[in-house]
Parts: structure tokens; C-alpha cells; sequence
């Protein structure tokens, strides 16, 4: 349901597998179907029949131009009205369609129905007629177009302002718009498949007297009926009296409308039964499945709160203010004591800090600031490997404008996984780090050699969340634009990602 409200594109293809799905068994059947009641009504005008041409072709004509028809209309020139966009050219479009379907439906008639001239005295009376019936029909089938758009945007709307609606009038509920939207809907298909009066007329008074009443249960008879001694109980005290009350309106509905006085008081009746047993246990049951998702996310609120002060209070202790002087001091006494070495690595370790204290907590950060990190971490981790003639790190970063944005923190897992298992500085060892931008695309490559653990090594066992948590939020962060390939060796380790940024 979220995906049909929340993207368009998702109902149209709904939509069209829905009516290509009814074209394919339609033409199917067609072939399939023996047209023995056409043929004796050839038979009776003693008319010759012919399979194809008399029955196949004009029925798989029709279906094709009402087919093209719906497609037209429902994915291009009505959207384009709505958005009143060229609005003469899809009018004159529309009729055009309109003139089509009478005409195709009026020629096929003439071969589908060509029992009809040994009826008539002329020709031209039955071309009348034909024609006619295949432009009174093209009406008809526009009307219940127009309907079904009604309906459909209707129902969109309706479910995708559900909580300002929710926010305005407190009785409805989400559940019963939805409801809605589904009665609006059978009730269309009724009327295309052209159902009897009595079942329209019970469908169209049971079913929103049904969702009228769920609401007003929500809102008023299910709260104070739950904290009674006995709530079920007293619900259905409650769910009884009020449908006492409405026995004479919903038969005085029934009346107006069907002008048939046993039949209303049976409606009104059975309307009665059907709330009983159908929409009070349904209301009582979504109703207690509402309670209990409510106090889990009491639940979940008060332990997030809870994880929050934690988490302040921890980020409290690491005093930014203290932590920072503290630094300046030691940096100052490096470059007093002229160790340049030292003192370079206090600075980059400050820049991180600084970064992982501010500006990890935000949503998203320029895509310059992530690529400072990552430069101030390579030089970092270069002041230990410099020294080593056998250890070999370069990497080619391109500098970004601030206009692009990205998660923070989302590319240092990878350099970080690098460094860890790829340098040995008893072993020859190589890091090799590429990232660049180009038409809003990242590309970002890690290519390092990779090395046992010693058996000292305290990370030999340790597999390492970094790479999980950086795919895990790749997946959320970024569904469907990014392309992450690993690829390892028993000597080397790969790593290419390409990331749509905006």
C-alpha cells in the first residue's frame, strides 16, 4: 500500500499488467469459445456463418481498439489533463478515441450481427441501428472510464493525505479510508458488470453504514467500553443499542431508494445482522491490534529516550572542550620539542575527532568534508608506514564541490578494512585508493595486498563489522543507486563502488 501511494509509477504498472492480463485471456477465450448461441441466431435468419468473419475477427477488433483505447486515455491523456497540460490537443485526442470506438464497434457489428438484415425491411435501417448501439455503447464505456479515473484518484488522495484527514476529524481512521476506496471501487466494477438494482442498492447502503460505524466505534464506543470490568461485553451493549437506533433510518434509506417497502425492512435487517456479526468483531479485533502496536512504541520511544540520555551522556564525559586542550597541550610540547613526526599525527588525530564529535551526527555532509577525513586518516596511518621502504600507499583523491552531499562516515570503512588486513611491515605490502566524481556518479576504488595475522595478533579472530555495517547502510542509504563489488584473493583484496550522489 505504501508503495502505491508513495510511487506513481508503481499503480500504472499495476494498471497495466491488469488490463494486458485481461486483453490476453480475453483473445484466448475467444479462440477457445464455441459461438454456438451466435450461430443459431444466423441459423434462425438463415444467414450463413462464418467462424472468422462473422465472429473471431469483429470481437478481436473490438477488444484490440478498447484495449489501445484504455491505454491511451488512462496513461497519456489523462494525466496530461489533470496536469492541464496541451488541453485542446487531448480533448480533440479524446473524441477521437470516442469516434473510433463507435466506429470500429459499428463496423464489426455489421458483420457480427449480420442475422439482423433478413429482420428488416432496409439496409439502411439496420446501419442505423448498428451504428447507433456502437456510439451509444462508445458513450457508455466513457462514462465508465471517467468513473474508474474518479474513483482511482480519488481513492489516491484520499490514502495519501490519510493523516492530515486523520489530524482534521479525529473519528476517521486510516482503516476505514482504505475501506472506502475499496467500496468506491466495487462498487464501480458492479455497475460495469451491471449487477442487479437490489445488490447495488444493499451495497451501497450496507457497506458505509458499515464504515461509519467502525469509525464511530474507534472513536467513541471501543474507549469506553475497554477499561470496564467486562469490555467485550460492554461493547457489544453499546454496538447493540446503536444499531437499534438505526433500524428505521437505514429502511427509510432503503425505501427512498428502491421504492419497495419489504424490501427495505429485509435490507434494513439484514443490514443489522451483517454490523453485528461482521463489523463489531472486526473493529474489536483492529482495535486491540491498535492498543498493542501503541504500547510497543511507548515502549520503543521510552527505550530509545533512554538509549539517547546514554548516549548524551556518554558523548558528555568525552568533554570536546577538555579532550581538545589537552591535544593543543601535548601539540604545542611536540613542536617545542621539535618532533614534527608527533606532532603532525596530534593535528590529524584532532581533525578526526573533531569530525567524528560534529559532524558524523548530521544526516548528510558535503562530500568534501568525508573526503578531508579520508585524507587526514591516509596521513595518519602513513606517519607509522612512511619509515618502511617495503610498505607502499598512494592514493588519488579528487577534491569535490560542497554541492554534493553524502552519509558521513559511509567510505572509511573501506580504507579503514585496508589497513587493517593489508599491511605487514615485515612483509611487502601495498594500499591503493581512487575516488572520483563524474555526472553525479562516485567512484571509489580500494585495492590493497592482504596478510595472515600472527598468532599474537589480537584482530586474527576478529571478523570485523565494518564492511556488514557499511553494506547494511548502503542498502538503506542508497536502494538501488549504488553497485558495491568485492573481489579477494589469497594475496590481495578489492573493493569497487559506484555511488549516485546528488
Amino acid at each position: 500500500m505504501k508503495d502505491l501511494i508513495n510511487n506513481p509509477q508503481y499503480l500504472k504498472k499495476i494498471e497495466f499488467w491488469a488490463v494486458t492480463t485481461i486483453f490476453v485471456f480475453a483473445v484466448f477465450f475467444l479462440n477457445t469459445t464455441d459461438p454456438s448461441l451466435l450461430r443459431e441466431l444466423f441459423k434462425e435468419a438463415n444467414t450463413p456463418f462464418y467462424y472468422y468473419s462473422d465472429y473471431f475477427f469483429p470481437l478481436f477488433f473490438q477488444y484490440t481498439t478498447l484495449f489501445l483505447g484504455f491505454l491511451a486515455l488512462n496513461f497519456y491523456i489523462v494525466p496530461n489533463l489533470i496536469k492541464k497540460e496541451n488541453l485542446a490537443q487531448n480533448i480533440i485526442f479524446t473524441v477521437m478515441i470516442y469516434l473510433a470506438v463507435g466506429l470500429v464497434f459499428g463496423i464489426t457489428y455489421t458483420y457480427a450481427k449480420n442475422y439482423l438484415f433478413a429482420r428488416y425491411a432496409t439496409e439502411d435501417e439496420v446501419y442505423t441501428m448498428l451504428f447507433k448501439d456502437s456510439f451509444f455503447y462508445a458513450f457508455w464505456l466513457a462514462l465508465m472510464f471517467g468513473v474508474y479515473s474518479v474513483v482511482k484518484f480519488a481513492g489516491l488522495y484520499l490514502l495519501s493525505h490519510s493523516e492530515v484527514i486523520q489530524a482534521k476529524y479525529k473519528i476517521i481512521t486510516r482503516d476505514a479510508l482504505i475501506a472506502f476506496v475499496l467500496w468506491m471501487i466495487s462498487m464501480f466494477l458492479l455497475m460495469l458488470a451491471d449487477a442487479e438494482g437490489e445488490i447495488l442498492i444493499g451495497w451501497a447502503i450496507i457497506i458505509p453504514f458499515g464504515i461509519a460505524f467502525f469509525c464511530y466505534s474507534f472513536y467513541k464506543l471501543l474507549p469506553i467500553s475497554i477499561p470496564k470490568k467486562n469490555p467485550f461485553r460492554t461493547y457489544l451493549l453499546w454496538t447493540v443499542l446503536v444499531l437499534a437506533l438505526a433500524v428505521i433510518p437505514v429502511g427509510v434509506i432503503a425505501l427512498l431508494i428502491a421504492r419497495d417497502g419489504d424490501y427495505a425492512a429485509g435490507l434494513s435487517m439484514f443490514n443489522t445482522a451483517f454490523q453485528l456479526l461482521i463489523t463489531m468483531p472486526l473493529s474489536w479485533v483492529l482495535y486491540k491490534r491498535q492498543m498493542r502496536g501503541n504500547e510497543e512504541i511507548h515502549v520503543l520511544k521510552k527505550e530509545l529516550g533512554q538509549s539517547n540520555a546514554n548516549f548524551d551522556f556518554l558523548r558528555s564525559q568525552i568533554n570536546p572542550h577538555f579532550l581538545f586542550n589537552a591535544l593543543n597541550t601535548i601539540y604545542g610540547t611536540a613542536i617545542q620539542e621539535n618532533a614534527e613526526r608527533t606532532s603532525e599525527g596530534i593535528e590529524k588525530l584532532g581533525d578526526m575527532m573533531r569530525f567524528m564529535l560534529q559532524e558524523n551526527m548530521q544526516e548528510k555532509i558535503p562530500l568534501a568534508r568525508e573526503i578531508e577525513y579520508l585524507n587526514n586518516y591516509i596521513s595518519f596511518q602513513k606517519l607509522r608506514t612512511d619509515p618502511n621502504p617495503i610498505v607502499k600507499i598512494e592514493s588519488s583523491i579528487e577534491c569535490t564541490p560542497n554541492t554534493i552531499q553524502i552519509s558521513p562516515m559511509l567510505l572509511i570503512p573501506f580504507v579503514e578494512n585496508a589497513f587493517k588486513h593489508g599491511i605487514s611491515l615485515r612483509e611487502p605490502s601495498n594500499i591503493n585508493i581512487t575516488l572520483e566524481v563524474k555526472d553525479k556518479t562516485l567512484y571509489f576504488d580500494v585495492h590493497n595486498s592482504k596478510h595472515v595475522k600472527q598468532g599474537n595478533d589480537p584482530e586474527k579472530f576478529k571478523s570485523g563489522i565494518g564492511l556488514n555495517n557499511v553494506k547494511q547502510r548502503l542498502q538503506l542509504l542508497y536502494p538501488g543507486k549504488h553497485d558495491l563489488i568485492i573481489r579477494e584473493t589469497g594475496k590481495e583484496f578489492f573493493i569497487h563502488l559506484t555511488l549516485k550522489v546528488s
